[in-house]
């Protein structure tokens, strides 16, 4: 993973714990695969709900999750009863060759065939072939929100299902009452990790006008702190971009931020380095509603804004077309349940006190919006694997039609 994707070994190393981890939430789940029975209004009548597998499940997975987010859909897959077939992302083939393989191995001891989780290596032709084919009978798609939107035009075209899993543009909104001891470690986290290549990374951060300048002061010095170096060096905490047009989006973003009017408060360059390297990047001074704010950048830029209310700072994370996660640290209880309430925020993942990024297993994970509205791995996104059936079973000797019609 450190290799070919280029995130550091630790996090390297928590993906394939991930999928691990996953399997044993999958391993349990498999027990409670169950519908409803339901009251029905006929004597001698039982209606219950019957959960059947669906048959074959595409996965197509990005670069930035190149274990883990195939582990999410796999064993869930697994568990309802489908195979896979895996399209990994065409720059990281060795970790899909590789994951291929232990997953072979194992359903190979265990006597069935390996083929059961098939892998596909190649470019977005064999994406296409796999969103057209009507054999794949649920399509998952994780990814940019323009594939994504190409990709659930050609699937909806033939009536498949699809389970879309695209862009965020995720806000952290600290308020003045805040822990302030947690806020840089959070913040530094969730907009560094991965070096800005997560889907929940931090990319917008909101500070009340009472704090900003202290704030944006410690953030600065946090960030000129932070390791950069081989990802492969226990040492590190920051790797390399992933590809070269990853740096070059990096390098347009910040020469936009210039043109629009903000400030770059830290970073904002290449690192003179064999390798991807860019600065981790801090801009001050852009309004909430900037089109490069609202553009979402692979990339570790963080853009910090100033807020003067509740109603403002919700308002402002809501305005981008992305809806995947949010955050908010306050003290206030009455605010953590409005953040969470109709009022609050729209996206799929709503957090207090914690940062955007490091979603637990168990829940579902997915967003709103132009998220795609899919959701992956806990809680009940095993049902997008399966297929629902209505069963109504009559055990009386009686045949009482619908609504009391009567044919004489």
């Amino acid at each position: 993973v450190s290799l070919e994707m280029g995130k550091i070994s630790v996090e390297g190393v928590g993906e394939v714990q991930e999928y691990i981890d996953v399997c044993d939430f999958a391993v349990g789940l498999s027990r409670m695969l169950g519908g409803p029975v339901l009251p029905s209004e006929r004597p001698g009548h039982a209606l219950i709900e019957q959960w059947n597998p669906l048959g074959l499940v595409g996965i197509i997975t990005a670069f930035n999750f190149p274990v883990a987010v195939y582990g999410w859909n796999n064993a869930l897959a697994l568990v309802c009863g489908n195979c896979c077939l895996w399209k990994g992302a065409p720059t990281t083939p060795l970790t899909s060759v590789a994951v291929t393989q232990i997953v072979a191995q194992v359903l190979e001891d265990n006597k069935l065939p390996g083929a059961i989780c098939s892998l596909a290596c190649g470019g977005a032709d064999v994406g296409s072939a796999m969103s057209k084919d009507e054999r794949i009978n649920l399509l998952s798609f994780t990814g940019s929100t323009n594939v994504g939107k190409q990709v659930s035009l050609v699937v909806q075209e033939r009536f498949g299902r699809m389970l879309l899993e695209l862009g965020g543009n995720n806000a952290i909104i600290v308020f003045d009452d805040a822990d302030l001891n947690m806020i840089i470690p959070a913040v530094l986290f969730a907009a560094v990790g991965t070096a800005g290549q997560r889907c929940t990374t931090t990319r917008r951060l909101f500070l009340h006008e009472s704090i900003h300048d202290s704030v944006v002061e410690k953030l600065v010095k946090a960030y000129k702190q932070v390791r950069i170096g081989d990802p492969l060096d226990s040492n590190t905490l920051y790797g390399p971009l992933h590809t070269k047009q990853a740096v070059d989006m990096y390098k347009n973003a910040v020469e936009q931020v210039k043109q629009q009017g903000g400030t770059v408060a830290c970073g904002g360059k290449m690192i003179n380095r064999p390798g991807n390297y860019v600065e981790p990047t801090i801009v001050t001074g852009l309004p909430h509603d900037a089109a490069i704010v609202h553009t979402e950048t692979f990339a570790p830029i963080l853009y910090v804004l100033k807020f003067k209310s509740e109603e403002e700072a919700f308002m402002w994370n809501n305005e981008v077309k992305q809806g995947l996660s949010s955050s908010i640290f306050t003290k206030d209880v009455g605010r953590m349940f409005r953040w969470m309430g109709p009022k609050g925020s729209d996206c799929g993942i709503v957090n207090v006190n914690i940062p955007t990024s490091g979603a637990e297993i168990g829940g579902a994970f997915g967003g709103e919006k132009h998220t795609g509205g899919g959701r992956e791995s806990g809680s009940d996104a095993w049902k997008q694997y399966m297929r629902r059936s209505t069963c109504t079973i009559n055990y009386s000797k009686e045949l009482p039609l619908a609504q009391g019609i009567k044919f004489e």
